[in-house]
């Protein structure tokens, strides 16, 4: 990648402008700045990364074609690969490519070997060069090549194993000088492409970062007519010190390509990076609600940290546990947010490890007021030492009702069962046999219980986020979206472990009481769980 790309784009290049117009190749504002960012790497003899989150219409995909073109048609021996999310992308990306080869100067333009649907090959004495475009979707694309050059187009609209494709493709460019892996997209809520940009952004990467607000562009403009001022075009305006006739563009592009929608223009048009990912994608929740608390939380840690150490009455046998006690540890799989108060009624909601990467997880809510005082986060191979945090974490917090969710996992349940665990959460069944309803243990997560958990999730953080303490369950919210069949689920990558164990405490507080209360002096009056659970289900005692 030389340095004076610039030069020769500007002068030899040709693009199609928004009037559909054939003219000179001149960076815009938005352009300006990216190119900058490259060439203060080049000129530090270093491999040339950028991740670009862009608002639409900024020219970045026009000018990393015109530098990789630039490298590729003067040059042998270099090939170069584009990679974008849809066909009808990738057929743009080519095209733009092929102007530029058709309407160079005549005695720069190089012996077109082949030029196939999505390839161009340079014949060059000394070998050939190669621009070649691909679509995302086949995580094979990429791996048998060699590229000099990479460009990543909205990355994060590619398909769902986006992250395995971009792994491959990114083996496939050295880390050499004179190597270039641009990265770029529009957001598209809290996915993988948000992680580059936090990495890249903290310097945890190689990807020097670079966002353009919709007001950086020049072309967004337009000629003022004295309106007078809302309060959110004052706020802006100090802001950002945007010019009346920014706000005249805004005002008229909201009405005529927003449908009139404020918040789609945020999305489509970010002021800010937080703007853009916050704005973007399908949340269930209400992201700016969850940012905010998660703000607000800041960088508390929580009370205590730590695991619960426990002895066996036999330790051969491990009949049942007959002590425990916290232990506190800084890098702890428990998240202790308020310690439990004698008398009070706690419930835990827990989610077992079910296909893939997920945790064990487990979410602890005082039944009085619904506030989440702690949580238990474990990846571990089998789930009996998170059975054995489990019930510490129930026995400490008065003997807690425990919803264990049965769905992948009843191992749990049956772990608890063994050790005598007092209460667990029960549901009913009915026996199609027998035409009888049965009392089972464990919380089953279906198609009529699923939504309705997430419905009462979502009023809850609506009505009271404040309820919520722990920074992971939070980021998870953040994480669960609809999918494009409008089903709620974790962005792929993602985890909701912790959200699914919150959402189950949260639905099985009807099975414990909200009041606390002093046991009675003597054993033989206190009744039962099986039978105080047979009132709650209708079947009296």
């Amino acid at each position: 990648m030389a340095i004076n790309t610039r030069s020769f784009m500007e002068r030899y290049l040709k693009i199609r402008d928004k009037r559909a117009q054939l003219v000179d190749f001149k960076l815009n504002a938005a352009q300006e700045k990216l190119y900058r960012v490259i060439a203060g790497q080049y000129r530090e003899g270093r491999p040339i990364r950028a991740i670009i989150l862009k608002a639409r219409q900024m020219g970045f995909s026009t000018l990393t074609e015109g530098m990789i073109f630039k490298d590729t048609a003067t040059q042998p021996n270099i090939s170069s690969g584009i990679v974008a999310h849809e066909a009808a992308a990738t057929d743009n990306l080519f095209r733009m490519s092929k102007r530029y080869y058709e309407n160079l100067d005549e005695d720069l333009r190089p012996e077109l070997k082949a030029s196939n649907a999505k390839e161009l090959i340079f014949d060059f004495a000394d070998g050939n060069s190669s621009i070649k475009c691909m679509t995302a979707g086949n995580g094979s694309i990429g791996r048998s090549d060699t590229f000099q050059n990479l460009h990543i187009s909205e990355y994060a609209f590619w398909p769902k194993n986006k992250g395995e494709i971009l792994t491959g493709l990114l083996q496939a460019v050295p880390n050499e000088p004179n190597t270039m892996v641009i990265i770029e997209s529009t957001a598209n809520g809290y996915d993988d492409f948000k992680d580059i940009w936090d990495k890249a952004v903290a310097g945890e990467n190689d990807f020097a970062p670079v966002f353009c607000a919709w007001w950086e562009h020049a072309e967004y403009a337009m000629p003022y007519n004295g309106f007078a001022l809302t309060a959110k075009e004052r706020e802006l305006k100090r802001l950002y010190g945007l010019t009346d006739e920014q706000l005249a563009w805004r005002r008229w592009c909201i009405k005529n390509n927003c449908r009139g929608d404020a918040e789609l223009f945020r999305q489509e048009y970010p002021s800010c990076p937080e703007e853009a990912f916050l704005m973007s994608g399908r949340p269930v929740f209400n992201n700016e609600k969850v940012m905010a608390r998660i703000a607000e939380i800041g960088k508390e840690e929580a009370l205590k940290t730590g695991r619960f150490l426990f002895t066996w009455n036999d330790a051969e046998s491990k009949d049942r546990i007959s002590e425990y006690s916290f232990h506190g540890e800084k890098q702890g799989f428990l998240r202790i947010y308020r310690e439990p108060e004698a008398y009070v009624p706690y419930v835990i909601g827990a989610d077992t490890k079910g296909e893939g990467k997920d945790f064990f997880a487990a979410t602890v809510i005082d039944n009085r007021t619904g506030e989440r005082v702690a949580a238990l986060h474990m990846q571990v191979n089998e789930s009996r030492p998170f059975t054995w945090q489990l019930y510490c974490l129930g026995k400490w917090y008065n003997d807690a009702l425990i919803g264990v969710e049965m769905n992948f996992n009843t191992a749990p349940i049956e772990e608890l069962q063994r050790l005598q665990y007092p209460r667990q959460y029960i549901r009913l069944t009915y026996d199609s046999a027998t035409k009888k309803e049965q009392k089972k243990y464990g919380w089953k997560t279906d198609g009529n219980t699923r939504p309705l958990i997430i419905d009462r999730e979502v009023g809850q953080v609506d009505e009271n986020i404040r309820l919520f303490h722990d920074i992971p369950t939070l980021r998870e919210m953040i994480t669960f979206v609809y999918d494009d069949n409008g089903r709620p689920d974790a962005i792929e990558g993602k985890h909701d472990d912790l959200l699914f164990s919150d959402m189950i405490a949260n639905e099985i507080r009807g099975q414990q009481r909200r009041y606390a209360e002093e046991p009675e002096a003597a054993d033989e009056d206190i009744v039962p769980y099986e039978e105080q659970a047979d009132d709650l289900l209708g079947f009296g005692r």
